[in-house]
């Protein structure tokens, strides 16, 4: 059984971070298609940028969840707790780094995509087995639905707040 979930974990961090790096460029793609902006940035802002990781993930929680829920209940709590760490990793590693360096460089801001995909999907596997994270786990679905919500809700009205600004 550790084998087969070292393997999906595996096949998840390659999904995450294959397809968040392709979904930058889904939204240009698709002639502008308002429900694809949903789902892949549509401008070079740090929260259009979270939808990266947070959707590819979120594809993978679902598909995970569905195939070993029941000889590992705490798997989804995990998973989405994974995912919200990682997705907010990505505006605090920016924030962080760039406010040290007074600047943005390109090659950082992919590392810190890659950065967050191994957090993601690194707490994820810590906490696969947690009881504490199954006690939670509605809590978690709560919060990666409203995550889930905000990002459709500031696609359709950008607040004025630099976080939303490219």
């Amino acid at each position: 059984m550790e084998n087969r979930v070292k393997k999906y974990y595996a096949v998840g961090i390659v999904f995450t971070a294959v397809l968040g790096t392709l979904s930058h460029f889904f939204y240009q793609w698709s002639g502008e298609n308002p429900l694809v902006a949903f789902f892949s940035p549509v401008n070079e802002s740090t929260w259009e940028h979270m939808k990266l990781l947070f959707f590819p993930m979120l594809i993978c929680s679902l598909f995970l969840s569905a195939q070993l829920r029941e000889s590992l209940p705490s798997l989804p709590g995990a998973l989405f707790f994974g995912n919200i760490l990682g997705t907010m990793s990505i505006p605090v590693l920016f924030y962080t780094y760039s406010g040290i360096l007074g600047r943005t460089v390109i090659a950082v801001d992919i590392a810190i995509f890659f950065a967050a995909v191994l957090t993601a999907w690194g707490t994820a596997w810590k906490l696969k087995e947690s009881d504490r994270v199954y006690r939670c786990r509605m809590l978690l679905y709560g919060l990666t639905f409203l995550l889930f919500a905000l990002f459709v809700f500031f696609t359709l009205r950008v607040p004025g707040l630099p976080l939303f600004q490219a």
